[in-house]
């Protein structure tokens, strides 16, 4: 199987190939990476059009690569990974983390949502909400930690993320929402003593089962690539 990452954040390549490594050997994965997404989200302060129409355009020269199925790897985009879903049914296309919500949801009732980068907290706790109403996020942004990243001190970005994910308190899990934030999950299990969930495994597992429950030799046709 040939599965397409498409990152808007260049920290997200290493652990969502972990993860496959990790979880899913056989699979090949094919890195599909435009870091100025999130730099324009950022700039702009919402979500455009003209972001949109980038997505389908990465999403379609991936089927056009051959891909079996596709994984985002930023949060931040739900609405423009919507319209790729959309586009290319019923080729698999997932959000970086859908999979995780419905695992985390059957976790508790009170989440932590710990997350790197601010437009993801804009946008995810819908998401859980879309899942069950009566579901309680808790989101909590690590201040610093992506900038620290993108400075190349991950030690400070781990330090960071857990003294955030510290004040999530009376949860009864916690998600991470960024790919970036993996590296410190066992360091926030350890300070919190809860249960931590990251996008990439959840996605990856649920990537691997969406696709062995097709028919083994099912085809999918790019008839709307046009």
């Amino acid at each position: 199987m040939r599965i397409a990452l498409i990152h808007a954040l260049r920290h997200s390549v290493e652990p969502a190939e972990e993860a496959f490594h990790r979880l899913w050997p056989t699979a090949t994965v094919q890195n599909i990476l435009d870091d100025s997404l999130s730099a324009d989200l950022a700039r702009a302060g919402a979500l455009t059009p003209a972001m949109t129409y980038r997505f389908l355009v990465l999403a379609r020269y991936a089927v056009q690569s051959g891909a079996d199925g596709i994984l985002f790897t930023c949060s931040a985009f739900g609405p423009c990974i919507d319209a790729c879903k959309a586009a290319l049914s019923p080729l698999p296309v997932l959000k970086p983390n859908e999979a995780m919500i419905d695992d985390a949801i059957a976790s508790g009732s009170r989440i932590g949502l710990l997350a790197t980068f601010a437009p993801t907290l804009a946008s995810m706790p819908d998401e859980f909400v879309a899942v069950r109403p009566s579901i309680k996020v808790v989101p909590k942004l690590a201040e610093g930690a992506l900038e620290a990243m993108n400075a190349g001190d991950v030690e400070q970005h781990d330090a960071l993320a857990v003294a955030a994910a510290a004040e999530l308190n009376g949860c009864d899990v916690i998600a991470l929402a960024q790919f970036s934030l993996a590296r410190a999950s066992p360091a926030i299990g350890r300070a919190t003593r809860k249960r931590v969930l990251t996008t990439p495994d959840s996605a990856v597992n649920r990537m691997r089962s969406l696709l062995s429950a097709q028919a083994a030799h099912e085809t999918f046709s790019p008839t709307n690539l046009s």
